[in-house]
């Protein structure tokens, strides 16, 4: 049986120091329906393999300066995140050299002279175990990504944020570097739903977390959907000057979606209030009085008018910016 449709697609790997053998492989294993790529030695090897991406090595155990053995090695360490598969071709029968195949990373092994329908079994059967790997895997980033994002606002959720901003707190306590916490409240969005639906608050919520988003573009920096109509937004490394610039940022960005209103008390078209803190985690503070903090300053943003942000800070500001 030759390879399905999507198996024809694999690309093999030859590497062998003997043209010969190079010639036989490929031949056979085109003639299966795969894709071939040949090197000669395990320096080309390494070349071709970080070019190409083959789908699976087959390597020969025995060949002048780098052996497959030393090749295996290397090629695990450029792929530690693919595995691609790894099938050594030996004329070694011993059970050091087996042993020693397999701790350096190949997932299996053929003996010289090579019996054919052995090879061709372990070939499809190597190349189907990690695609099949590849889907779980990719199945998994997928699940993992689904628990930790907001379905409505595709933003991190609240169980993302705790667990990261813990993470970040615990972090920068033992680098003793500033932390900053922004919250956001849609202004008066009680009122808005009522007059315009929640299907439309909706979309409302989703204009302004994307907004939040294209403000927030640090890789360590997060945004969150706190609570209903509140957002969160983590900053590691950041002091209270670069807190206030993303805090301005964020109304401002807001304003500048012009979303009708009529009802709100503080504008014609949607706002929202912002309140943050900056601080450097020390031991005898919890991450808990950091988010009361942060919520007290958003209050107080509230309080005197809404539609701006309030800053609350209780440690000396540091020098870091953003």
């Amino acid at each position: 049986m030759k390879a399905t449709a999507q198996e024809s697609q694999s690309l093999v790997l030859i590497v062998d120091d003997e043209p010969f053998i190079r010639l036989i492989l490929r031949h056979f294993l085109e003639r299966e329906g795969y894709q071939i790529a040949e090197a000669q030695n395990g320096i080309e090897a390494i070349n071709v393999f970080n070019q190409l991406h083959p789908d699976i090595v087959l390597l020969d155990a025995i060949m002048p300066d780098m052996d497959g053995f030393e090749c295996c090695t290397q090629l695990e360490l450029l792929d530690s995140n693919k595995h691609t598969p790894i099938l050594m071709i030996t004329g070694l029968e011993d059970q050091e050299s087996v042993d020693r195949a397999f701790a350096v990373g190949a997932m299996d092994f053929v003996t010289k002279p090579i019996h054919w329908p052995v090879l061709r079994q372990r070939v499809k059967r190597l190349i189907q175990q990690s695609q099949l790997q590849q889907k779980l895997e990719a199945v998994n980033l997928e699940l993992q990504r689904l628990v930790t994002i907001d379905g409505l606002t595709q933003v991190a959720n609240r169980r993302r944020f705790e667990e990261y901003f813990s993470q970040e707190w615990q972090r920068l306590k033992r680098e003793q570097r500033p932390l900053s916490l922004i919250l956001c409240d849609v202004d008066f969005f009680k009122l808005y739903n009522d007059t315009y639906g929640h299907r439309v608050g909706d979309r409302c919520l989703q204009k302004i977390a994307q907004a939040i988003k294209d403000i927030i573009k640090r890789p360590g920096d997060l945004v969150a959907r706190y609570g209903g109509e509140e957002f969160a937004v983590i900053l590691p490394n950041t002091d209270t000057k670069g807190a206030i610039h993303v805090a301005d940022q964020i109304c401002h960005a807001v304003r500048a979606l012009a979303i009708p209103h009529q009802n709100s008390q503080v504008s014609s078209h949607v706002t929202i209030s912002v309140g943050f803190t900056t601080e450097i985690p020390q031991p005898d503070y919890d991450l808990e009085e950091m988010i009361a903090t942060a919520d007290r300053a958003l209050y107080q943003a509230k309080a005197a008018g809404r539609d701006r942000f309030v800053r609350n800070i209780l440690l000396p500001e540091s020098t870091n910016s953003r």
